[in-house]
């Protein structure tokens, strides 16, 4: 943007430079005319008057043209220098933050900035350079300065698309670890209530919800054993004709969905359901037992 507003600025400076060295030309025409048509003499004295005006007027113009203020040219050359040394800054923290990611960005890694850093120690030394020498070197560093803040766009683009896709891999594995954990987790609960569901697994829950809800022991459990041995042989899935389910044969075996919604696929709930129902009815699984031997049902 310097480098544009620097040629107009110029080319504006050269512009006015030729309509200044055009003035006086033609003001020096007239005035040889009016000599000229007074005495010949006269305008025969003048010519070598004209001849230098002439010629310093051929002098003036093309030291006028393309002219820029000694001043403008110091000031565009410290904003170029300005703005330079922010492009390098930027190149070589994007650089550090490459490096810092550890991320495959491609093959190229790194803003190249040393034809912009030579440019910056040369306009640093402005000082002690000639003025017109420091506008050359302003463009240069102009030039450098677009190229180095092209190719850091471009690094940092190719950073982002690394990261994006980091972010992406990682989203996926912890997706895939936790469909794995969910996986194994119902496996695991799966194998854990196949076992419960057998003869074996019923018998242990029985054991376990006797002891620490009602504090029967083992004299209770071998009645309770015997009990549903007769009733349904401890199987979950046993059916009577007439409506009785499960472990411990309710009828209806909807009955047991007040121990939990999973009675008909779960040993353990009907087993808990089954224990209430003896608690409440008989007091003991023993009583229970006894009521069924003499009277077949319980």
């Amino acid at each position: 943007m310097l480098h544009k507003t620097r040629a107009l600025r110029r080319a504006s400076a050269a512009a006015s430079a030729r309509n200044a060295a055009h003035r006086p030309m033609t003001i020096l025409g007239v005035a040889s005319a009016a000599l000229v048509g007074i005495t010949l003499s006269v305008g025969l004295a003048s010519t070598p008057a004209v001849g230098a005006m002439n010629a310093a007027s051929a002098v003036t113009a093309p030291a006028l043209a393309g002219a820029e203020p000694l001043a403008q040219i110091t000031e565009d050359a410290s904003t170029t220098l300005a703005q330079a040394k922010g492009a390098v800054a930027a190149a070589e923290t994007l650089e550090s933050e490459v490096v810092a990611s550890g991320l495959d960005v491609g093959v190229v890694t790194s803003v190249d900035t040393s034809d912009l850093v030579s440019d910056i120690d040369k306009l640093d030394d402005s000082d002690v350079t000639p003025v017109l020498l420091v506008g050359i070197l302003a463009d240069k560093a102009e030039e450098e300065t677009a190229n180095v803040v092209a190719d850091t766009a471009e690094l940092r683009s190719a950073l982002t698309a690394a990261q994006q896709k980091q972010a992406e891999e990682e989203a996926a594995r912890i997706a895939a670890e936790q469909a794995a954990a969910q996986a194994a987790a119902e496996q695991q609960a799966a194998a854990a209530l196949a076992a419960a569901n057998t003869p074996e697994g019923a018998k242990a829950s029985a054991q376990q919800i006797m002891s620490s809800t009602y504090g029967w022991g083992g004299d209770q459990f071998s009645c309770l054993d015997s009990l549903w041995n007769k009733e349904s042989g401890w199987n979950y899935q046993a059916y009577n004709p007439s409506g009785a389910t499960g472990i411990p044969q309710a009828l209806p075996g909807s009955k047991m969905a007040s121990a939990g919604s999973d009675w008909q696929t779960n040993a353990a709930t009907q087993v808990a359901w089954g224990l209430g129902y003896i608690s409440s009815v008989y007091g003991t699984p023993c009583s229970a037992w006894a009521h069924s031997q003499a009277m077949n049902w319980y």
